[in-house]
């Protein structure tokens, strides 16, 4: 690739000064730019520089406008060897592109996008819990699939709305992604692109642009009567016996399905647990026990079980809704999901809902139907997100309304 600057003798100006321009060669195409704002006069230009002026002459700016040529030099440097670092063919409009793009510069030479995203990943093992990662890595097949099948060669400086909008319509027509889901996937590549650009991997701020969808979903709760139903169920087998215990302290606690994995008998006392958060690790987190979870814990007591046994979160999440079935926890429930604007409405038994995160909601939603205080089931829980926290607190209150026509509207 070479590079020059020469005076455009054909654009001469009023004040008889000459436009600069620059001409780059690279395998026989030649790219020709004006050097916006930059003019000299022919006796101040040489060697492809400006000269300064005699000091009876005014002053003309050579320090600036040399300035800008350097500037331009290299940029252009910049644009060439970002090419070549990313194996990206060369062409005259591209390289035109890169140039008038006011947000690339030399902070572009990033190394590539997926290499940058296992850096991410690596990075946040020491300070992200172990599903957050999962979900990390996750994003980044799934980026991976995005690429191979649009043929969209990821970089830092196309993450821009056209990417938005190609992205969007192979999540939602070729992977039939809802939309909650592709709002997270939005999510953790804003993250990642934050996490690059304060590193100084690239410029490149339409990322901030984008908007994750985010739809309303229904609260999978077990009612008390479902709940005690389950609990005092005469399994037959022992591991069912074990899942459920495992699932209804849960529903007794408001316990995370991670952190009951990781309860120590040392953190177990007579009236209370204390532990550290998975998720949020949140240090000597106090976690009241009612009668309930208390009559589970005794019963794992001096057994190779105790505090609990422990179960991958998968094989649980498969027995549980076994447990539920048995226990004829079968209430038809329509759920309603978007697949960007498509409506999908399914009808399913409750039992089959069932997973390991719906324990802690049945926590929430049964101790504030039970008239506990939303601050103390907040503090119980860790629940920081208020608009997250305000679901539970509507199903509450039309609960209690229900109760109330059930009752008092009744009477004659």
């Amino acid at each position: 690739m070479q590079l020059t600057f020469s005076t455009r003798n054909d654009k001469r100006n009023k004040d008889g000064t000459l436009p600069v321009r620059a001409t780059i060669t690279f395998k026989g195409i030649r790219i020709r730019k004006n050097i916006a704002g930059v003019k000299v006069l022919p006796r101040h230009w040489k060697n492809q520089r400006i000269k300064s002026n005699t000091q009876k002459e005014d002053y003309n700016n050579h320090i600036e406008f040399n300035q800008k040529l350097d500037e331009f030099r290299e940029k252009v440097f910049t644009v060439f060897r970002y090419l070549h670092l990313n194996n990206i063919p060369f062409s005259a409009e591209l390289v035109e592109e890169k140039l008038d793009d006011g947000s690339f510069g030399s902070n572009s030479l990033a190394p590539k996008f997926f290499e940058s995203f296992d850096e991410f990943i690596e990075t946040s093992r020491t300070i992200k819990a172990h599903g957050t990662i999962k979900k990390y890595n996750t994003v980044t097949g799934f980026l991976k699939d995005f690429q191979n099948e649009v043929s969209y060669q990821l970089r830092f400086d196309n993450i821009n709305m056209d990417f938005y909008e190609k992205f969007r319509d192979y999540c939602f027509k070729d992977r039939k992604t809802l939309n909650n889901y592709f709002g997270k996937l939005v999510s953790i590549l804003k993250t990642f692109m934050n996490w690059a650009y304060e590193r100084g991997y690239h410029d490149n701020l339409e990322f901030k642009k984008f908007r994750r969808t985010e739809d309303n979903i229904e609260v999978i709760y077990l009612t008390m009567d479902e709940l005690m139903a389950l609990y005092r169920f005469d399994f037959k087998s022992k591991r069912y016996s074990q899942i459920r215990d495992i699932y209804c302290f849960g529903c007794f606690t408001g316990l995370r399905f991670s952190d009951i994995m990781n309860l120590k008998s040392s953190n177990v006392f007579s009236d209370h647990l204390k532990i550290t958060i998975v998720k949020t690790k949140t240090i000597d987190q106090k976690i009241p026990l009612n009668k309930y979870a208390l009559e589970i814990l005794e019963r794992y007591k001096g057994t190779i079980y105790e505090p609990l046994p422990t179960i991958s979160n998968q094989k649980f999440n498969e027995y549980i809704k076994e447990c539920c079935s048995k226990a004829k926890i079968n209430t038809q429930i329509t759920i309603t999901r978007y697949i960007g604007q498509k409506r999908i409405d399914k009808t399913m038994a409750k039992h089959d809902l069932i997973t390991s995160h719906t324990a802690r909601k049945t926590f929430v939603t049964n101790s504030l139907v039970l008239g506990m205080k939303e601050m103390v089931v907040r503090n119980i829980t860790g629940h920081k997100d208020e608009a997250s926290f305000k679901r539970y607190v509507d199903i509450a209150e039309d609960f209690k309304q229900k109760e109330m026509d059930n009752t008092w509207n009744l009477v004659q």
